[in-house]
This record gives C-alpha cells, structure tokens and sequence, in this order.
C-alpha cells in the first residue's frame, strides 16, 4: 500500500519538477512559470486532499521564487506576474475541491460495492435455500410427476413460488403448489416456513386437503405472518383398477387444468375460496374426480398465465389451448414446451407440477 501511494507522487512531483526546470533551462526570457499549476490539478486525481493542499502551495512558492528568476516584479512585468500567480493559487484551489469531490465519490463506490456484496451474500443464501426446499418430487408407482422452477426475470432470483410433493399416511401422494406474495428475500424465507408448517400439518391431520389448508391459514395467522399466500393442494391415490382418485382444495390459487389422455383440456374451476393470511376463519371444500390412465393434471402459479396489461383470462385460455395440443407429449416435454412457449415477456415467479397417471399395460 505504501509503495503505491509513493508511486502515486511521482507523477505531480515529475510535472512541478519538469516545468521548474523547463523555465530555468530556458533562460530568462522564457517565462512558463504558470504551468506549474498543473501539477496541484494531476495531485487531485490521483492523490488525497492534504496532498493536493501540499502541492498547489508548493507549485505557488516555486511559481513566486522563479518570477524573481526570470525578473518578472520589474514595474513592466509585475502585472502579468501577479496574474501568473492568482492563476497557479485559482487552479491549487481547484485542485483541493476536486479532489475532495473524487474521494467522495469513491468513499460513496466503496460503500456501495460493499453493500452490494453483502445482497449477493444474502441473495446466493436464500437461493440456496430455496434450491434445497424445491427438490424433485418423490417417486410413485402407477404415476409420472414432473416439476419446474423459474424466478423473475427483473426481480431477485428468488421468490415465493413452490410446489412440493411427498407421500401421506394412507399411501396417498400429496401435491402442493403455492405462492407468497413477493419477489425477495423475505418472500422465500416466508415460503419455507409455510412449505415446513404445511407438510408438519399433513402428516398429522387426515389427508383433507381442505382441513390441511384450513390447518394451515390458522397456523399463520396465529403467528401474525404478514404476508398473503395463495396454495392449491391435493391428494391422489391410487385405485385398484389403475385409476387415481384426485381430491383437492384451493385458497385463492389458479385453478389447476386436467387434461384426458384423449386431449380434452378442462380448468378445475369451483367456487373461489380465500387465499390464506387472511384475519378470521375461512371454510374450505374438498372436491373430488377420477383421472383415467394417460391423464395429466398440471398445477401452477400465476407467472405463468399472468401478463401486464392483459386479464389473466386470457392467460388461463392459452395454458388451456396449448395442454390440448401437447396432449401427446412425455411429461418432461410437456413442461419445458409450456414454459417454452409462454406468450409475453415474463416478470413473476412460475412453479410448475405436472402429474400424469401412467397408462395401462
């Protein structure tokens, strides 16, 4: 560190040294006495304030001893000489000033990059963290499940969206995809403890979803979580025949979409109940249906059917759209096409699971 701040002084001390000598080679007639200003103004950048101080009072000495030199307080010179020096002390002046403004500007550099670093640290552990919440889903005889994950393009890379899928008493599967409002740090931290507290709930209360839900939004009100959270839940089990029993509950989530192995695509729309973080008690339903072997059941959030300046409707008609026409697809394939051809340009979390009843040997 010493040796380059010592660097740092060669440079005005070459320029006060090179102009002095310049103007005494020169002879007396030749005046360049007022260039020594420069080298207070090369000390500002690149050297601290008591320097830069140092050396425009410096480079004004050198500027009054060689107008003695080069006889300049003769009664025909002394005008030009006084201007000489106002102009050295001006632009020391100058010098002090800016470089009181450069070392503002890089205490104001440093600050920030330290800041910056310490996001990124914050950032890199909560999308770590996230990464370890958002595993692949279990694997279960008689069905495919599949999931995916993309944060916010224009936001933090991590958020409140999640799916998750484990297995509950009963030999049921339970299927979970959720959103907490919110595009941060605070938003994955509230996630995982909503994804934790959800999965303690369902491996003690029966596999309702809709007393799983209920169980949930009390727990978090309890704890004064402020925040909102929407959540879709659902158990299959397997039936003896190959068919899967589907029952699910929503609070406030978009509706999941059922697509027959025949390519018929519907939107399990029912009766909206609220999201939950809500004050006061809410009820919930169960609903219930049959998927058929090759029937596949996707569940999502919101940035995948959401786009600014267009209903979400719209959004809802194209998920359905392209479920029927990529009917045929392996279920790999199905959620990177989805994710692939999403209309508009993207600015939410999307979380994706996709559930498929494997077909019939």
């Amino acid at each position: 560190m010493d040796r380059l701040l010592h660097t740092r002084h060669l440079l005005p001390l070459g320029v006060l040294c090179g102009f002095a000598l310049m103007d005494l080679l020169g002879g007396r007639d030749t005046v360049v006495l007022g260039l020594l200003v420069i080298a207070p103004l090369v000390a500002g950048s690149v050297v601290r304030r008591r320097a830069t101080t140092g050396y425009a009072v410096l480079a004004f000495v050198l500027a009054a001893l060689l107008g003695v030199y080069d006889r300049q307080y003769s009664a025909g010179a002394i005008s030009s000489q006084a201007g000489r020096l106002f102009g050295v002390a001006l632009g020391g002046g100058l010098a002090v000033v800016a470089c009181d403004l450069r070392q503002r500007r890089e205490a104001l550099l440093t600050r920030l990059s330290a800041e910056a670093a310490t996001s990124r640290g914050v950032l890199e552990l909560a999308a770590t963290l996230q990464r370890s919440l958002l595993t692949d889903p279990p694997a279960v005889p008689g069905l495919e499940l599949a999931v995916r994950y993309l944060p916010a393009l224009q936001h933090a890379q991590v958020g409140g969206d999640w799916y998750d899928a484990f297995p509950v008493p009963g030999g049921s599967t339970m299927l979970v995809i959720g959103d907490v409002a919110g595009h941060d740090v605070s938003a994955a931290a509230t996630m995982s403890q909503a994804r934790g507290m959800l999965r303690g709930i369902a491996a003690t209360v029966p596999a309702s979803p809709a007393a799983v839900l209920s169980a949930l939004d009390e727990s978090l009100q309890r704890l004064g979580m402020p925040t909102l959270v929407t959540a879709a839940v659902a158990v299959v089990t397997p039936g003896g025949d190959g068919t899967v029993r589907l029952c699910w509950s929503n609070a406030g989530h978009p509706p999941p979409v059922l697509v027959s192995a025949h390519g018929t695509a519907t939107l399990l729309e029912r009766p909206a109940e609220r999201l939950l973080g809500v004050a006061g008690p809410a009820p919930r339903a169960d609903h219930e249906l049959t998927m058929a072997p090759g029937d596949t059941l996707l569940m999502y959030t919101d940035g995948l059917v959401e786009r600014h300046g267009l209903p979400i409707d719209d959004g809802t008609a194209w998920l359905v759209r392209e479920l029927q026409f990529l009917v045929g697809e392996p279920l790999e394939r199905l959620c990177d096409a989805v994710l692939t051809d999403m209309p508009g340009a993207r600015d939410d979390d999307v979380a994706l699971l996709a559930l498929r009843v494997a077909a019939r040997r």
